[in-house]
């Protein structure tokens, strides 16, 4: 019964990302409520911690957001596009992280050096969101060097900034959403 759910979902992936496309956010916010707990999960195995998991699945979704006029469907279903993104994703930050990774228990060989496509993407990538830091406010911009680069704990960020944990989280959920929307429209400026 499960199974049947599920392929009822993918088959409107097709659909909804066409809706997507022509900027129905609804459209998107269903995809995400259909794979949203398969990317996570996928991430979280790959990195083996939740909030670079949680980071990693936001990281995920904005980029299909972005690139929603450029991704082809596999068969019926936007998972595949959305775990190949997520992987690679993941291996950045591993690498970045230096950190080694494992797949299926056996030890993988990964060869992090990016072909040269995708070295420019990740320029161009960088520099849209050097350029979207730079539209925010300097305690958002402080706020984002702390969680999002030097990736400090909510708590210790909370006392440099002189305010609650809470704040930090709910500041930081706007500052995502605004930094997604800004690369959105930046990027759409682009193609």
């Amino acid at each position: 019964m499960r199974r049947t759910q599920q392929t009822g979902l993918s088959g409107a992936d097709r659909a909804r990302l066409e809706a997507a496309r022509r900027g129905d956010q609804a459209a998107f916010g269903t995809l995400y409520e259909a794979h949203v707990r398969d990317v996570y999960r996928y991430a979280l195995r790959m990195l083996r911690e939740a909030s670079a998991a949680e980071d990693t699945t936001q990281d995920v979704f904005a980029l299909a957001w972005v690139k929603r006029a450029e991704i082809a469907i596999v068969d019926v279903s936007l998972l595949p596009w959305l775990l190949v993104t997520t992987r690679n994703l993941c291996l950045n930050r591993l690498k970045q992280a230096g950190r080694t990774v494992e797949l299926d228990a056996h030890a993988e060989t990964v060869d992090t050096r990016a072909s040269p496509e995708a070295a420019l993407i990740d320029r161009q990538l960088a520099e849209s969101i050097r350029t979207a830091v730079e539209r925010l406010s300097p305690s958002d911009q402080e706020l984002y060097r702390l969680c999002l680069v030097d990736e400090v704990p909510y708590g210790d960020a909370a006392a440099a900034l002189g305010t609650t944990t809470g704040a930090v989280r709910n500041r930081l959920m706007r500052l995502r959403r605004t930094l997604r929307i800004s690369l959105a429209t930046h990027n759409e400026g682009l193609s």
